[in-house]
């Protein structure tokens, strides 16, 4: 029969002799306080980059809730900017512009909705991007119904429709963004 492993005796008795005057240290201290996810999330805006101040101000188009736009309900939501090509949007409609930006507003509400709207809109151009589709979800209506009307709002909005299924169908909406033109020195 085998003995079980233990060490060396003169080992142990050096780490005893070591430690003898060693007592267990007592807690005297409060632990910290664990953070809500809402604490941390507050914690977390207020470690923000310098410029997002300047950046969220350029993104930022005051919608208003008041407007209502007409949108006839028997046929697909869609809109043409006056004076904006109407081929533009049935080339939508056709699913002939892949959305270069998506932005999914499930879960928002209608105030962060709109900031995220405007801020799309506001990358859109900056990066050039001429689709983007926004999908706000069917829901209790309250997105469907007023991000057309904030989207007929905006300047840099050309037009919209609703997106073809792949893109989101009745729940999302693919919208054209007028870009600003570029000037060369030459």
């Amino acid at each position: 029969m085998k003995k079980p492993y233990a060490p060396e005796s003169s080992d142990s008795a050096l780490f005893r002799s070591e430690f003898t005057d060693v007592k267990p240290i007592k807690q005297d201290k409060i632990p910290p306080q664990r953070l809500s996810s809402k604490h941390k999330s507050a914690d977390l805006t207020k470690k923000h980059d310098p410029l997002s101040e300047v950046k969220q101000r350029n993104a930022t188009f005051q919608f208003s809730d008041g407007f209502e736009g007409y949108f006839d309900s028997n046929q697909p939501l869609k809109y043409v900017q006056p004076g904006a090509d109407s081929y533009e949007v049935k080339r939508l409609r056709r699913g002939e512009y892949p959305p270069d930006l998506i932005l999914d507003l499930h879960g928002l509400n209608k105030e962060q909705a709109k900031l995220e709207i405007a801020a799309l809109i506001y990358a859109a151009q900056k990066q050039h991007f001429h689709c983007v589709c926004i999908v706000h979800g069917i829901g209790s209506f309250v997105l469907k119904k007023n991000v057309p009307n904030w989207l007929i709002q905006h300047p840099a909005v050309k037009g919209f429709h609703q997106a073809p299924l792949e893109w989101g169908g009745q729940g999302a909406l693919l919208v054209l963004i007028d870009l600003p033109q570029v000037h060369s020195k030459y």
